[in-house]
């Protein structure tokens, strides 16, 4: 059950854990059985993930003009999105080239924010498609003030403000806006960043928002997180001396280097995976 459920932990964390696991069965007699049935789980997780949490310009045009309460298969508006509901921002945060996996989907509502990890991991994992994959990078690109500015990497965009942080947040005082996991930048996101674009072709992302971490990094004593719409001050309470912050940042460093190193990371594509996906009413029975 992934309905309503973030994008990072129970969507793309769990396609990677299953994708991974396959890799680790061996093709016994029970080890077949397991696989089998992670193959038809990943089936029908690709398909949801891929067909419900995509938002690019089209998508956005299509929810847009959305007829409500609709019903049976034959429906268009799957989860009753109000087309009101669409913020404001999202708009002209969207760009003509360029897409991503949006935040949640539940009943209703829709959680359009831009989360780093969750969209990095979909194209390590190859949850995303190879066009996917490109569209996020192509985002990344058009939004480099917004999403990466002077300290790579925001971990979601844009950050909730006002009383909404208190709700959605846990009212942590630490995520007042563009702080810590409110749209605050993180260093340690730069791995995934870099293996991301490498695996694209683009490994002038990485270049560029390394060559930013370096001139910072150091200097700042390697801090947990930054805060700011441009990720330019320490976080309020952001540890100093991050192992993960400098991990990140060797990782990263590493992989630009040699890019042979993604293959530790990173998955290819799966022959069992590349069968027709599952129709949405076959999934419901996994």
């Amino acid at each position: 059950g992934v309905y309503g459920y973030p994008i990072e932990i129970q969507a793309l964390l769990f396609f990677m854990a299953l994708r991974c696991a396959m890799q680790l069965l061996k093709p016994d007699a029970e080890g077949k059985e397991f696989m089998e049935r992670i193959v038809k789980r990943l089936h029908a997780l690709s398909y949801h993930m891929r067909s419900h949490f995509w938002l690019d310009l089209k998508q956005l045009n299509d929810i847009y003009r959305f007829k409500t309460e609709e019903y049976s298969h034959t429906a268009v508006n799957k989860f009753n999105v109000i087309p009101d509901s669409l913020p404001d921002w999202i708009f002209d945060f969207m760009p003509h080239h360029g897409g991503y996996f949006i935040g949640n989907v539940s009943p209703a509502r829709m959680d359009f924010r831009w989360f780093c990890l969750g969209n990095c991991i979909a194209i390590l994992s190859c949850l995303a498609t190879p066009e996917q994959s490109v569209a996020i990078m192509d985002l990344i690109e058009s939004r480099w003030e917004e999403l990466v500015g002077e300290m790579p990497v925001k971990v979601c965009y844009p950050a909730l403000e006002n009383h909404e942080w208190r709700i959605i947040t846990g009212c942590d005082p630490k995520n007042t806006r563009w702080s810590y996991h409110n749209g605050g930048s993180w260093p340690v996101m730069l791995w995934f960043l870099s293996a991301a674009a490498i695996k694209t072709g683009r490994p002038q992302i990485a270049k560029r928002a390394l060559q930013i971490a370096e001139s910072r990094l150091l200097k700042d004593n390697w801090p947990e997180y930054y805060d700011g719409t441009l990720g330019r001050y320490i976080g309020k309470q952001a540890r100093k001396c991050q192992t993960w912050s400098i991990a990140g940042y060797l990782v990263a460093r590493m992989m630009l280097d040699d890019p042979s190193h993604l293959g530790i990371i990173a998955l290819e594509e799966d022959r069992q995976l590349k069968e027709p996906l599952l129709k949405r009413s076959n999934s419901w029975t996994l």
